[in-house]
C-alpha cells in the first residue's frame, strides 16, 4: 500500500508543480484568444467550457489503453510502478501538454503539420501517412475488439458481422457531426464513469483486503513469466502506453486544442487528462497484481486464457463491483474503445484535410474524405487481431517518440528549456530501436545486439540534435 500511495502522491505532485514549469516555459497567456474563438467553424473549432474539453480529452486518450496495457504490464510485477510513474509525469503529460498548445500556437494544425514545421517537408510527408495509417489501424482494432465482446454478451442471431456494421455506422456519425453534436455531448459522461470504475474497483480491493505487492530491492525485477522472451527492456515500454506516454494521444490534443477557450486552461486538459490516465493505469496495474493472489498467479491466468484482458478485466469487475461492475466492466471493454476510435476517425479526417486545405464545413468535403478512411478501416477489420495490435504498439511509441523531437526542436533556442522533452526523446529513441530489433514481429535478434543498438541510435539521436542547436540552424517559432 506504501507504494501505491507514494506514487500517487507523485503523479499529483507532477500535476500541481512540474506542469506549472512547463506552462511557464510554454509563456501560456489567458489574454491571447485561442483557435476555437478565432476560428470557430461549428464543426471542429467549437468553443466548450474546459470541465467538458478535458473529460473529452481523457476519454479520447484513455479508450481501453491504461486498462489493457496495465494488465499486461502488470505481468512484469512492481517495477511497472515506476515507468507509470515517471513516465506519465515526466514524459507522458509533458508530449501531451506541448502537442496540445504547439496546436494552439498554430491555428489549431494536426500534429503531422507541426512536425513538418520543425522537422522539415521530407519528415512532415512521412508522418503524414505514418500518422492516417495508425489512425486507421487504431480505428479497426476498435471496431473489432468490442464488437467481439458484444457478440459474446448478445444472442446468437447477433453475430459479430453485425456488430461490427452497428460500431461503423455509429464511428460515422461521430466523425461526421460537428464535435459537439455527439462527443461533446455523450463524451464527459463516458469519461466520468471510466474514472468513476477504477476508483470503486480499488476502493473494493482495500475493503477487502487484498495484499497489494510493494516495490523494493527485492522485488525490483522481472516477474514474467517468460523474462527472457519478455525482458523489461524494452518490451514493458511498449506494452505500457496509455498511461505512461502514447503517440496517439499527439492526433488527439490537437481536436481539443481547437474547443479550448484559453491558454491557461492547457495545463489542466492537456497535463491534467494525461495524469489522470496515469491514475487509472496505477489501480488496474495494482488490482491485476492483487487479485489474483500475486504477479506469478496473474502471469498463470494471463497464459490461460492466451493474454485475454478483457477477460480478467470483466472477471475482476464483477467480482469486486457485482452487478454495477458488471455494467461498468462493458462500459470500459465496449464503450471506452469506441469513444478512443471514433476520435481516431475523425483525427484522420482532419489531418488529410489539413494536407489537402480542404474546409471541413461543407457535408461533401467532410465525406469525400471520411469515406475512403473508413473503407480502409473495414478492409483492416478482416485482419487478424493480434497482428494488427502488435504493430500498432511499435508505430504508436514510434510517433510518440517523433512529436518529443519536434517538441526538442520547439524548445531549442530557450536554454535549458529543451531538457524537459530531450531527455524523454533519447529514452523513447532507444526503446523503439530495440524493439524493433528485438521483437519477433521486428528483425527478432538478440537481446545483446537489440540493446546496445538502441542506445547506440539514441546517442546518435542527441549528438545530431545538439550540433544542429550549436549551430544555431534552427530558427526561433
Amino acid at each position: 500500500m506504501i507504494t501505491f500511495t507514494v506514487a500517487l502522491i507523485i503523479l499529483l505532485m507532477g500535476y500541481f508543480l512540474y506542469s506549472r514549469l512547463l506552462e511557464r516555459i510554454e509563456g501560456a497567456d489567458g489574454s491571447h484568444p485561442t483557435p476555437a474563438l478565432t476560428m470557430a467553424d461549428g464543426v471542429d473549432y467549437v468553443p466548450m467550457p474546459w470541465w467538458r474539453v478535458f473529460l473529452i480529452q481523457f476519454l479520447n486518450i484513455a479508450g481501453l489503453g491504461p486498462i489493457f496495457g496495465a494488465v499486461a504490464g502488470a505481468m512484469w510485477g512492481p517495477v511497472a510502478y515506476l515507468w507509470i510513474v515517471l513516465g506519465g509525469v515526466f514524459a507522458g503529460a509533458v508530449h501531451d501538454y506541448f502537442s496540445g498548445m504547439l496546436s494552439i500556437r498554430h491555428r489549431g494544425m494536426s500534429i503531422t503539420e507541426i512536425i513538418g514545421i520543425y522537422l522539415g517537408k521530407a519528415t512532415k510527408q512521412a508522418a503524414r501517412g505514418f500518422t492516417v495509417l495508425l489512425m486507421v489501424i487504431v480505428g479497426a482494432v476498435f471496431i473489432t475488439g468490442p464488437a467481439k465482446i458484444l457478440e459474446s454478451l448478445t444472442p446468437d442471431v447477433l453475430t459479430m458481422t453485425f456488430w461490427v456494421w452497428v460500431v461503423f455506422i455509429y464511428y460515422i456519425l461521430a466523425t461526421m457531426l460537428p464535435i459537439d453534436k455527439i462527443i461533446g455531448r455523450i463524451y464527459p459522461v463516458f469519461g466520468f464513469a471510466l474514472v468513476f470504475m477504477a476508483v470503486g474497483l480499488i476502493g473494493a480491493l482495500l475493503v477487502k483486503g487484498y495484499h497489494i505487492p510493494e516495490l523494493t530491492f527485492d522485488t525490483l525485477r522481472n516477474f514474467h513469466a517468460q523474462p527472457e522472451k519478455f525482458p523489461v527492456f524494452p518490451m514493458l515500454f511498449i506494452t505500457i502506453a496509455c498511461g505512461a506516454i502514447s503517440g496517439f494521444h499527439a492526433t488527439q490534443s490537437p481536436l481539443m486544442a481547437r474547443c479550448i477557450t484559453g491558454e491557461r486552461l492547457g495545463r489542466r486538459v492537456f497535463y491534467g487528462a494525461m495524469i489522470t490516465e496515469s491514475v487509472v493505469a496505477m489501480i488496474w496495474a495494482t488490482i491485476s497484481m492483487s487479485f489474483f493472489g500475486g504477479i506469478g498467479q496473474l502471469n498463470q491466468i494471463m497464459a490461460e486464457h492466451q493474454g485475454n484482458a478483457a477477460w480478467v478485466v470483466n472477471l475482476i469487475s464483477n467480482s469486486l463491483l457485482g452487478k454495477v461492475g458488471g455494467a461498468l466492466a462493458l462500459l470500459g471493454v465496449v464503450a471506452a474503445p469506441i469513444t478512443s476510435g471514433d476520435t481516431a476517425f475523425r483525427s484522420a479526417r482532419l489531418i488529410v484535410a489539413d494536407f489537402l486545405k480542404l474546409r471541413q464545413g461543407p457535408v461533401k468535403n467532410r465525406l469525400l474524405i471520411s469515406l475512403p478512411l473508413f473503407a480502409a478501416g473495414f478492409v483492416l477489420t478482416q485482419t487478424d487481431f493480434d497482428i494488427i495490435w502488435r504493430y500498432f504498439a511499435w508505430a504508436n511509441q514510434t510517433l510518440a517518440t517523433l512529436v518529443l523531437w519536434t517538441i526538442t526542436l520547439y524548445l531549442a533556442r530557450r536554454r535549458w528549456a529543451y531538457l524537459v522533452t530531450f531527455l524523454p526523446a533519447l529514452f523513447m529513441t532507444a526503446v523503439i530501436t530495440a524493439y524493433l530489433l528485438f521483437a519477433p514481429e521486428g528483425f527478432a535478434l538478440s537481446l545483446n545486439i537489440a540493446a546496445p543498438a538502441g542506445i547506440l541510435a539514441s546517442l546518435v539521436a542527441g549528438t545530431a540534435f545538439l550540433l544542429h542547436r550549436k549551430n544555431h540552424l534552427i530558427t526561433k517559432p
